[in-house]
């Protein structure tokens, strides 16, 4: 009877650890493209060579078609900096003196004294800011062509994902990419992608335990008055 509870617990222990260490999830949006079928025309002509069913032979491994992979270069450096400064002074002063009335000087009816008004005001404010920001991002992604373009360009996309100890980490990527600038390789850089859309994340315990909770975002948020 001992034995159910112990049994119970590792029941548990297992499922919380399958729990804080999911296996890395497919995106969709970033999902390989499916080689065209070349399926010959239903309609034979009697030809040796038939449109839609081609192979060639005297051609080098470049991506050029839908379904085609090509390796990217991550060569990515980016740097920003950011300095503000601002400084405000102000001061004004204000006196009025007592009025006469009816040509007697007020003085005289609070018994000599003269109540004279005055305002002062001054204000000051003096606030520096400055940002640095560095970003890199360096690696090899092997990625496929989902579309040709009109014009001959290649539209790519693709994912890595890398199963670790304490959590999952992707690498994401998609653009447009001219057929002139793969190597002969079968590589390009990442800086020669058009419209490029580069996603580096990931999840488990290591990114929970670098992401704030709701209650300090909020604090650290605009919402927050303070």
């Amino acid at each position: 009877m001992q034995q159910i509870p112990v049994f119970l617990a590792l029941f548990l222990v297992a499922g919380c650890s399958t729990v804080l260490n999911p296996p890395p999830r497919h995106d969709p949006a970033y999902a390989p493209a499916r080689p065209e079928d070349m399926i010959p025309p239903q309609n034979n002509t009697g030809a040796i060579y038939q449109p839609g069913f081609d192979f060639r032979l005297f051609e080098d491994g470049r991506a050029r078609r839908v379904g085609d992979t090509l390796t990217v270069r991550l060569v990515e450096n980016s740097n920003a900096t950011k300095n503000a400064g601002t400084k405000v002074d102000k001061t004004a002063a204000l006196s009025v003196q007592a009025p006469v009335i009816m040509g007697v000087e007020t003085a005289a009816l609070f018994g000599g004294n003269n109540p004279m008004t005055s305002l002062e005001s001054s204000s000051a404010f003096d606030g520096k800011g400055s940002s640095n920001q560095s970003n890199a991002l360096s690696g090899n992604i092997t990625v496929t062509v989902v579309e040709v373009l009109p014009n001959g360009n290649l539209k790519i996309q693709g994912e890595k994902r890398l199963g670790l100890n304490q959590g999952n980490e992707y690498i994401k990527l998609a653009g447009i990419v001219r057929p002139i600038d793969i190597d002969t390789n079968n590589s390009v850089d990442s800086t020669r992608i058009a419209d490029a859309t580069m996603v580096y994340n990931g999840d488990g315990a290591i990114a929970d335990g670098n992401r704030m909770g709701w209650l300090q975002r909020l604090f650290t948020s605009v919402l927050f008055p303070f």
